[in-house]
């Protein structure tokens, strides 16, 4: 492969047919010259250290900087030549990237923070990039919701009043538990998104979603519901199949349930945390530090695309649709997709609402990996047992930082400032890395990043800072 000094795009050799002789040699080079004169106006381009790049991907909508990224031509433009792989499930998209058969993915943002200390599989895993903010929805099948909705005010206009509280479908759980019949729910992986925010609405409603401990990590001990892994595309079909009663997964997983006719989405996680962060782009530290340029040309082409879904109040969003309904992306029905990517959410059949903001890719800053949103994970699995001992406040920042690289995007934000492609004011430069103290939680619990013992402290249920599990027991350390 060649590099061209000063051109804003890469060009293989190949590109250019050398089957010619004489003047016609002469014509292809002065040709090929005028080509590269005319795109040579931006900065000069990274010397990256590895230009032929593999991700990994998940079939959901939030995958969409990876694809666009790669189809607006934003990784070619840095010089790099991507191929993007959907994998299986989540643990086989982490392990490819810590074996090296992947050298980066979209990954739940809870992963590189697991991997990082050691919950599952073991490995220093980063982020420059957070890649989105919300996206999730809580779907229950149809016999629930039927059940919750005596139990849920309605508006003038007859349809439930949203968010619906956690506090309905208590109702529904204490009838399954007076029957004998267990209450369950699928979430995507244990360290992800889904399971935190599933997990925060069942306790805001009073319902415990269970504890980990070192010796049983099936996250349901003391659980009044079970809580359990299957994989995104397979949700709408266990539901179906009446193995779970209810889900939580991104989209467009909860609108096809809808289309399907098999199940009703009661809340997003934009009204359990607003604008709660959701994936990150994950890599090594290994790779970053190998290959410093290449991670910086990656954060800016991801960068780029978070900018181009969000550009012109989401007017690209259609077209971002088209592109993700290809069966290489998400593979979902267009109709499915637009559903929710372009600023509408359906719950029950026909009720569709707007949600502007149900996916973010770059407004609010959704790209810049804050401390505190890797803090906020943390006490989470501090919360449910994930992490077993009482940790200190220190212990929370020092690892937020070990994971969360904000310094990398910073740097790759300049560059893009220099280039003329973003504007200086489109990032955070003068953050500290936390975000002010967070109010708008469906429980309405103030979140501190930077007292992340005192918050674990303020929620009802959960282990407080001080606790642990022991056997089928909560036990004070």
């Amino acid at each position: 492969m060649t590099k061209i000094a000063g051109c804003a795009r890469a060009t293989r050799v190949s590109h250019f047919p050398l089957l010619l002789i004489g003047s016609g040699l002469l014509l292809m080079a002065a040709l090929t010259w005028s080509i590269i004169s005319a795109t040579s106006s931006k900065a000069e381009m990274l010397d990256v250290e590895k230009d032929e790049l593999k991700f990994g991907f998940i079939k959901l909508t939030d995958m969409a900087p990876l694809a666009i990224a790669k189809e607006k031509g934003f990784f070619e433009d840095e010089g790099l030549f991507v191929t993007l792989e959907p994998q299986a499930n989540w643990k086989v998209l982490l392990d490819r990237v810590i074996t090296g058969e992947l050298d980066g993915a979209h990954m739940l943002a809870g992963q590189p923070l697991a991997a990082t200390i050691g919950f599952g599989t073991k490995a220093h895993v980063i982020t420059p990039f957070s890649m989105d903010l919300n996206g999730n929805g809580i779907t229950v099948s149809n016999e629930v919701w039927e059940m919750m909705k005596p139990h849920i005010p309605t508006g003038a206009d007859g349809k439930p009043e949203h968010p619906i509280q956690a506090s309905a479908l208590k109702k529904v759980v204490d009838k399954f538990k007076a029957e004998g019949k267990p209450f369950k729910m699928g979430m995507v992986f244990p360290v992800s998104t889904h399971n935190y925010e599933l997990r925060y609405w069942l306790a805001s409603g009073g319902l415990n979603p269970g504890y980990y401990s070192k010796d049983n990590v099936s996250g349901q001990i003391m659980a009044d519901v079970l809580l359990s892994v299957t994989p995104p595309p397979q949700m709408p079909a266990t539901l179906e199949a009446g193995t779970i009663n209810g889900y939580c997964v991104g989209e467009p997983w909860n609108q096809q349930a809808v289309f399907k006719g098999i199940g009703v989405p009661v809340i997003t996680d934009y009204e359990i945390w607003k604008d709660n962060p959701e994936k990150v782009f994950g890599i090594t530290k290994e790779f970053a530090d190998k290959y410093p340029n290449t991670t910086l040309a990656i954060t800016k082409a991801l960068i780029r695309a978070g900018q181009w879904l969000d550009e012109n109040n989401n007017a690209n969003r259609q077209e971002a649709v088209e592109i993700l309904a290809r069966s290489e992306y998400v593979g979902a029905d267009a109709e499915v997709i637009a559903n929710s990517m372009t600023g509408t959410f359906e719950y029950e059949k026909g009720d569709k609402r707007d949600v502007p903001d149900f996916n973010v890719f770059f407004r609010y800053f959704a790209t810049y990996p804050y401390y505190s949103d890797a803090v906020w994970y943390l006490t989470q699995m501090r919360r449910w047992g994930q992490i077993a001992d009482a940790k200190s406040d220190e212990w929370y920042d020092t690892t937020a930082k070990s994971v969360y690289r904000p310094d990398i995007y910073l740097k790759a934000a300049e560059m893009l400032v220099a280039d003329g492609l973003a504007k200086k004011a489109d990032f955070p430069f003068d953050t500290d890395g936390y975000r002010p103290p967070q109010t708008e939680f469906i429980d309405g619990i103030p979140f501190d990043g930077k007292k992340p013992n005192a918050y674990i402290d303020s929620l009802p249920i959960g282990l407080k800072s001080k606790e642990t599990v022991t056997g089928n027991k909560v036990a004070t350390q």
